[in-house]
Protein backbone atom coordinates (compact mmCIF):
# COMPACT_ATOMS: atom_id res chain seq x y z
CA UNK A 1 0.00 0.00 0.00
CA UNK A 2 1.33 3.51 -0.79
CA UNK A 3 1.98 5.66 2.28
CA UNK A 4 -0.94 7.77 3.43
CA UNK A 5 -0.40 11.33 2.29
CA UNK A 6 -0.52 14.09 4.82
CA UNK A 7 -3.94 15.57 5.43
CA UNK A 8 -5.29 18.58 7.26
CA UNK A 9 -7.81 16.16 8.81
CA UNK A 10 -10.49 18.83 8.71
CA UNK A 11 -14.07 18.23 7.63
CA UNK A 12 -14.02 21.14 5.19
CA UNK A 13 -14.16 21.03 1.40
CA UNK A 14 -11.38 23.63 1.08
CA UNK A 15 -9.13 21.55 3.32
CA UNK A 16 -9.98 18.40 1.37
CA UNK A 17 -9.12 20.17 -1.88
CA UNK A 18 -5.78 21.32 -0.46
CA UNK A 19 -5.06 17.75 0.65
CA UNK A 20 -5.02 16.93 -3.09
CA UNK A 21 -3.67 20.04 -4.84
CA UNK A 22 -1.93 21.97 -2.06
CA UNK A 23 1.53 20.49 -2.61
CA UNK A 24 4.13 22.63 -4.34
CA UNK A 25 4.11 22.21 -8.17
CA UNK A 26 0.79 20.34 -8.40
CA UNK A 27 -1.28 23.20 -9.80
CA UNK A 28 1.52 24.24 -12.15
CA UNK A 29 1.57 20.70 -13.54
CA UNK A 30 -2.17 21.12 -14.14
CA UNK A 31 -1.43 24.40 -15.94
CA UNK A 32 0.94 22.58 -18.29
CA UNK A 33 -1.45 19.66 -18.90
CA UNK A 34 -4.26 22.01 -19.90
CA UNK A 35 -2.34 22.07 -23.20
CA UNK A 36 -3.18 18.39 -23.70
CA UNK A 37 -1.07 15.24 -23.30
CA UNK A 38 2.55 15.94 -22.40
CA UNK A 39 5.61 13.74 -22.06
CA UNK A 40 7.52 13.74 -18.81
CA UNK A 41 10.48 15.42 -20.52
CA UNK A 42 8.23 18.18 -21.88
CA UNK A 43 6.76 18.82 -18.43
CA UNK A 44 10.21 18.98 -16.89
CA UNK A 45 11.39 21.44 -19.55
CA UNK A 46 8.42 23.78 -18.97
CA UNK A 47 8.58 23.64 -15.16
CA UNK A 48 12.00 25.19 -14.57
CA UNK A 49 13.13 24.67 -10.99
CA UNK A 50 11.37 21.36 -10.32
CA UNK A 51 13.62 18.37 -9.62
CA UNK A 52 13.07 15.11 -11.47
CA UNK A 53 12.30 13.32 -8.19
CA UNK A 54 9.68 15.88 -7.14
CA UNK A 55 8.03 15.91 -10.57
CA UNK A 56 7.83 12.11 -10.65
CA UNK A 57 6.39 12.06 -7.12
CA UNK A 58 3.78 14.70 -7.89
CA UNK A 59 2.67 12.89 -11.04
CA UNK A 60 2.26 9.64 -9.11
CA UNK A 61 0.18 11.45 -6.48
CA UNK A 62 -1.94 13.06 -9.19
CA UNK A 63 -2.53 9.68 -10.85
CA UNK A 64 -3.57 8.19 -7.51
CA UNK A 65 -5.92 11.09 -6.82
CA UNK A 66 -7.60 10.83 -10.21
CA UNK A 67 -6.30 14.11 -11.65
CA UNK A 68 -4.13 12.65 -14.41
CA UNK A 69 -3.73 9.43 -16.37
CA UNK A 70 -0.64 8.00 -18.02
CA UNK A 71 -0.78 6.20 -21.35
CA UNK A 72 1.50 5.12 -24.17
CA UNK A 73 1.17 6.80 -27.55
CA UNK A 74 0.60 4.62 -30.59
CA UNK A 75 3.63 3.94 -32.84
CA UNK A 76 5.73 5.53 -34.16
CA UNK A 77 5.67 7.76 -31.06
CA UNK A 78 5.43 4.96 -28.47
CA UNK A 79 6.25 7.43 -25.67
CA UNK A 80 4.32 7.69 -22.43
CA UNK A 81 2.29 10.85 -21.92
CA UNK A 82 0.35 12.33 -19.03
CA UNK A 83 -3.03 13.97 -19.50
CA UNK A 84 -5.73 15.46 -17.30
CA UNK A 85 -8.83 13.53 -16.38
CA UNK A 86 -12.21 15.24 -16.30
CA UNK A 87 -11.66 15.95 -12.61
CA UNK A 88 -8.28 17.44 -13.39
CA UNK A 89 -9.78 19.71 -16.06
CA UNK A 90 -12.23 21.03 -13.46
CA UNK A 91 -9.26 22.86 -11.95
CA UNK A 92 -9.19 25.34 -14.87
CA UNK A 93 -11.46 27.89 -13.13
CA UNK A 94 -9.39 27.42 -9.95
CA UNK A 95 -6.24 28.37 -11.85
CA UNK A 96 -8.06 31.23 -13.54
CA UNK A 97 -9.17 32.59 -10.17
CA UNK A 98 -5.68 32.19 -8.70
CA UNK A 99 -4.19 33.94 -11.71
CA UNK A 100 -6.60 36.85 -11.40
CA UNK A 101 -5.95 37.09 -7.66
CA UNK A 102 -2.19 36.97 -8.16
CA UNK A 103 -2.04 39.40 -11.08
CA UNK A 104 -1.35 42.36 -8.83
CA UNK A 105 1.63 40.55 -7.31
CA UNK A 106 3.43 40.05 -10.63
CA UNK A 107 5.21 43.37 -10.67
CA UNK A 108 8.09 43.76 -13.09
CA UNK A 109 9.82 40.65 -14.34
CA UNK A 110 12.88 39.81 -12.25
CA UNK A 111 16.18 38.73 -13.79
CA UNK A 112 15.75 35.30 -12.18
CA UNK A 113 12.20 34.79 -13.51
CA UNK A 114 11.76 32.09 -16.15
CA UNK A 115 9.14 32.75 -18.81
CA UNK A 116 7.38 30.70 -21.48
CA UNK A 117 5.08 32.20 -24.10
CA UNK A 118 2.23 29.81 -23.27
CA UNK A 119 2.16 30.98 -19.63
CA UNK A 120 0.28 33.97 -21.03
CA UNK A 121 -2.51 31.64 -22.23
CA UNK A 122 -4.60 31.81 -19.05
CA UNK A 123 -4.44 35.63 -18.73
CA UNK A 124 -5.32 35.90 -22.43
CA UNK A 125 -8.30 33.58 -21.94
CA UNK A 126 -9.53 35.82 -19.11
CA UNK A 127 -9.31 38.79 -21.44
CA UNK A 128 -11.14 36.98 -24.23
CA UNK A 129 -13.88 35.77 -21.89
CA UNK A 130 -14.53 39.39 -20.87
CA UNK A 131 -15.55 40.22 -24.43
CA UNK A 132 -19.15 40.04 -25.62
CA UNK A 133 -18.54 37.88 -28.71
CA UNK A 134 -19.82 34.37 -28.07
CA UNK A 135 -19.23 31.07 -29.79
CA UNK A 136 -16.01 29.18 -30.31
CA UNK A 137 -12.77 30.49 -31.70
CA UNK A 138 -9.16 29.50 -32.23
CA UNK A 139 -6.88 32.40 -31.33
CA UNK A 140 -3.18 32.53 -32.11
CA UNK A 141 -1.01 34.87 -30.06
CA UNK A 142 2.44 35.97 -31.07
CA UNK A 143 4.70 37.21 -28.29
CA UNK A 144 8.36 38.07 -28.32
CA UNK A 145 8.98 34.75 -26.54
CA UNK A 146 7.21 32.87 -29.34
CA UNK A 147 3.69 31.90 -30.48
CA UNK A 148 0.97 29.91 -28.74
CA UNK A 149 -2.74 29.38 -29.36
CA UNK A 150 -5.90 29.11 -27.27
CA UNK A 151 -9.38 27.74 -27.86
CA UNK A 152 -12.47 29.48 -26.54
CA UNK A 153 -16.06 28.31 -26.08
CA UNK A 154 -17.14 24.83 -27.09
CA UNK A 155 -13.81 24.04 -28.78
CA UNK A 156 -12.12 24.10 -25.36
CA UNK A 157 -14.83 22.08 -23.59
CA UNK A 158 -13.27 18.66 -24.17
CA UNK A 159 -9.88 19.11 -25.81
CA UNK A 160 -6.83 21.19 -24.89
CA UNK A 161 -7.40 24.72 -23.61
CA UNK A 162 -4.23 26.03 -25.26
CA UNK A 163 -1.17 24.82 -27.11
CA UNK A 164 2.42 25.91 -27.59
CA UNK A 165 3.51 27.11 -31.02
CA UNK A 166 1.48 28.27 -34.00
CA UNK A 167 -2.20 27.30 -34.35
CA UNK A 168 -2.80 23.86 -35.93
CA UNK A 169 -5.05 25.44 -38.58
CA UNK A 170 -5.82 28.94 -39.79
CA UNK A 171 -6.88 30.77 -36.62
CA UNK A 172 -10.04 32.85 -36.35
CA UNK A 173 -7.96 35.65 -34.84
CA UNK A 174 -4.23 36.29 -34.72
CA UNK A 175 -2.95 38.69 -32.05
CA UNK A 176 0.55 40.15 -31.80
CA UNK A 177 1.89 41.61 -28.52
CA UNK A 178 5.15 43.11 -27.41
CA UNK A 179 6.59 42.06 -24.04
CA UNK A 180 5.50 45.20 -22.20
CA UNK A 181 1.88 44.88 -23.38
CA UNK A 182 1.57 41.18 -22.57
CA UNK A 183 2.95 41.87 -19.09
CA UNK A 184 0.49 44.74 -18.55
CA UNK A 185 -2.45 42.53 -19.57
CA UNK A 186 -1.19 39.74 -17.28
CA UNK A 187 -0.97 42.17 -14.36
CA UNK A 188 -4.52 43.39 -14.99
CA UNK A 189 -3.33 46.92 -15.70
CA UNK A 190 -4.64 46.90 -19.27
CA UNK A 191 -7.64 45.12 -20.74
CA UNK A 192 -7.29 43.30 -24.02
CA UNK A 193 -9.80 45.63 -25.70
CA UNK A 194 -7.99 48.74 -24.45
CA UNK A 195 -4.65 47.33 -25.61
CA UNK A 196 -6.10 46.94 -29.12
CA UNK A 197 -7.61 50.45 -29.04
CA UNK A 198 -4.24 51.87 -28.02
CA UNK A 199 -2.56 50.18 -30.96
CA UNK A 200 -0.48 47.96 -28.68
CA UNK A 201 -1.99 44.71 -30.02
CA UNK A 202 -2.24 43.91 -33.72
CA UNK A 203 -5.42 42.01 -34.72
CA UNK A 204 -5.67 39.87 -37.85
CA UNK A 205 -8.83 38.03 -38.86
CA UNK A 206 -12.33 38.68 -40.20
CA UNK A 207 -14.67 36.83 -37.80
CA UNK A 208 -16.95 38.10 -35.05
CA UNK A 209 -14.26 38.05 -32.39
CA UNK A 210 -11.77 39.96 -34.54
CA UNK A 211 -14.45 42.54 -35.35
CA UNK A 212 -15.28 43.06 -31.69
CA UNK A 213 -11.65 43.49 -30.78
CA UNK A 214 -11.18 46.12 -33.48
CA UNK A 215 -14.49 47.96 -32.99
CA UNK A 216 -15.62 47.17 -29.44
Amino acid sequence: MPPRRRSYDQYCSAARALDVVGDRWTLLIVRELLAGPRRYTDLHADLPGVSTDVLASRLKDMERDGLVTRRRLAPPGAAFVYELTGRGRELLPVLQALGAWGAGALGERRETDAVRAHWFALPLLRGLEALEAGGSALVEARLEEGPFHVWTGAEAAEGPVYGDGAAPRTPDVRLSFDAETSAAVSRGELSLRDAVRAGRVTVEGEGTLAKELREG
